[in-house]
């Protein structure tokens, strides 16, 4: 039996997101936490909910058991619903030639029958890992008005970073796409792809049955170019308003720094565009007489004694007299012991930060563990570490697992180096 829908969107929440380094060792990058109360997938569910789509296929992939634990029914979104609501679609063994999602478009491919069951005149692509609020129905009218088969949303960057983006060449007067470029070395346009694709159903059914067979199938490599060589109409629809990729520690960092401004760029407080999470109900904040605590996002259910100062703090902290924490992420459960000075730190769930440690401290030095990842002032510390007391720990530097005081030649981990004791995935 088919219910009718006239749009569905897929969320591709299947990142591994290998450049979050060890805050993404255990699991998916659209389940790290966010700005305090937040997972980053809550972002783009409620972008769902608040546009009026009530039917959301959320495809998972790597370490996926905290993002559909998050997830569950989707009663905090409001999509626990009979006739659609949010529906967890993991890969699935078949009776032949069982398949991990290779592509963003082959994840959609493998997933044909549920999407067919809503019988859907448009779907809605969307990714799990970015940070904004959009109306995907001002999008759908933009496709409607436009008669488009295709629509990508595409955003304004500067021309010196474009080459970074797959960039659209439009006709300014109507949003009609002339043509695609893959990070260009020379862009012709400054409009960069969002990854949000509004397709016709129909005909992105058959695009995906007649390239089924290429490799990794991708939208941005294969399936528009394919369209668009059919004579497809691919359209533009421009997006001017906070956009933000978290997919590196320095893009993730400021992301949440940016919610403690004076006047925060991107509003978590606006009452009607609301941002929906899964938030058990917890004890409110506790903040001691002593504490001091300046321009800060603090959770529920945390215990301020010692001074915190412009950093994001997720719920039941605790953070003991005497602690100083700077310009730091601290994320759900995690304890900082008393006397320890953090300064540019992203603290993962779970971990404990042993008594009169310097967390940041002297030069930046390049990484000896992952140059790629670790390029920044940062200390990253994974879920679940432990953190002896007495320790010094520089910049750029990276932790997981429980460490111990013989980790720590003469008490210290130099700039630059990481000790990794739960296996990361490489």
């Amino acid at each position: 039996m088919s219910m009718k829908k006239e749009m569905i969107a897929m969320l591709l929440a299947g990142g591994q997101g290998s450049r979050l380094g060890v805050l993404t060792a255990h699991m998916a990058k659209p389940a790290v936490s966010f700005g305090g109360k937040y997972r980053i997938i809550d972002f783009p569910l409620s972008n769902c909910i608040n546009s009026g789509v009530d039917t959301v296929g959320v495809m998972t992939q790597y370490q996926p058991l905290r993002l559909n634990t998050h997830i569950g029914i989707g009663i905090a979104w409001d999509l626990d619903r009979n006739r659609g609501g949010v529906t967890i679609l993991s890969p699935y063994e078949r009776q032949s030639n069982t398949d991990w999602y290779t592509g963003t478009a082959n994840a959609i491919y493998q997933n044909i029958g549920y999407i067919d069951s809503y019988d859907p005149e448009y779907v809605l692509i969307l990714g799990g890992d970015h940070i904004y609020k959009m109306d995907y129905e001002l999008m759908l009218n933009f496709h409607k008005a436009s008669h488009a088969d295709i629509t990508m949303a595409a955003m304004p960057v500067p021309i010196e970073e474009a080459s970074r983006f797959g960039v659209l060449v439009t006709d300014p007067s109507t949003g009609k796409i002339l043509d695609f470029e893959e990070k260009p070395a020379h862009p012709r346009s400054n409009l960069a792809s969002m990854g949000i694709y509004i397709f016709n159903w129909k005909l992105l059914r058959e695009a995906l049955i007649a390239n089924k067979d290429v490799p990794a199938l991708d939208f941005g490599k294969h399936v528009i170019p394919y369209c668009h060589e059919k004579g497809d109409a691919v359209y533009c629809y421009e997006y001017n308003s906070y956009w933000k990729d978290v997919g590196t520690l320095s893009s993730y960092w400021e992301a949440n720094m940016e919610l403690i401004d004076l006047v925060p760029v991107f509003n978590l407080y606006e009452e009607y565009w609301q941002i929906y999470t899964n938030g058990s109900s917890m004890a409110p904040q506790y903040i001691a007489k002593e504490a001091k605590v300046d321009r800060c996002i603090i959770g529920e259910g945390c215990e301020i004694y010692g001074t915190v100062t412009n950093s994001v703090i997720g719920s039941e902290v605790i953070i003991e007299d005497g602690a100083v924490v700077n310009d730091s992420i601290i994320m759900d459960h995690t304890v900082i012991k008393a006397g320890t000075k953090v300064e540019k730190a992203i603290i993962a769930e779970d971990c404990v930060i042993g008594a009169n440690c310097v967390l940041g401290e002297g030069e930046y030095r390049e990484s000896t563990y992952n140059k790629k990842v670790y390029d920044s002032d940062l200390v990253t510390i994974g879920e679940k570490t432990i953190v002896p007391d007495n320790v010094s720990i520089g910049k750029n530097t990276a932790l997981l697992g429980e460490t111990t005081a013989e980790d720590y030649p003469n008490g210290r981990l130099e700039s630059g180096d990481a000790i990794i004791k739960a296996g990361e995935v490489e």
